[in-house]
């Protein structure tokens, strides 16, 4: 079982990145912040994370996208404003398939949630300063096991949010 944290839409916090941060990096593969950090890449907060440009950022160091390989599966990073996603999944859905996406990971519409579409799973976790849809300023830890991806949504002091969290059979 492997996991990964991953976050979005900061907008300028630091604190609560270096909180969630020091709670949970010594249980995860990996960290993923899908843009609107408004840091600079630099930033010693930032060094740990595999980490997008969002709409919000000015540092040219970040990407618009990345992909990469982490416990066997094949991640899309991205911020979400390039592919219309508070419209539609659909131009996402297209990226992934040229990339060969397994994962995808955005925030933008800081919306929290995810779902399966087409054997590939879809992941905003929600935005940690300005939530839209409920109340909780939200993160996921992502679990990859051999046949299930497991997703559970924090709060800013680290409780599960229960309604959110999801279960999905993989081959």
């Amino acid at each position: 079982m492997i996991k990964v944290l991953i976050m979005s839409d900061s907008h300028g916090l630091t604190q609560e990145i270096s909180m969630i941060t020091d709670r949970h990096k010594h249980e995860v593969a990996a960290m993923i912040h899908c843009g609107d950090s408004e840091l600079e890449r630099k930033n010693p907060l930032m060094e740990d994370f595999l980490a997008v440009r969002g709409n919000c950022d000015y540092d040219a160091a970040y990407p618009n996208d990345l992909v990469e390989n982490i416990a066997g599966k094949r991640f899309f990073l991205t911020h979400g404003h390039l592919y219309n996603i508070k419209m539609t999944l659909m131009n996402l859905a297209y990226k992934s398939e040229e990339t060969g996406a397994d994962i995808i990971c955005f925030g933008h519409s800081h919306a929290a949630g995810s779902e399966m579409l087409d054997g590939k799973l879809f992941i905003n976790p929600g935005s940690i300063r300005q939530p839209r849809g409920r109340k909780e300023k939200t993160y996921v830890i992502l679990t990859i096991g051999a046949n299930q991806l497991e997703i559970n949504y924090y709060d800013l002091e680290g409780k599960i949010v229960e309604e959110l969290g999801n279960s999905y059979q993989i081959e």
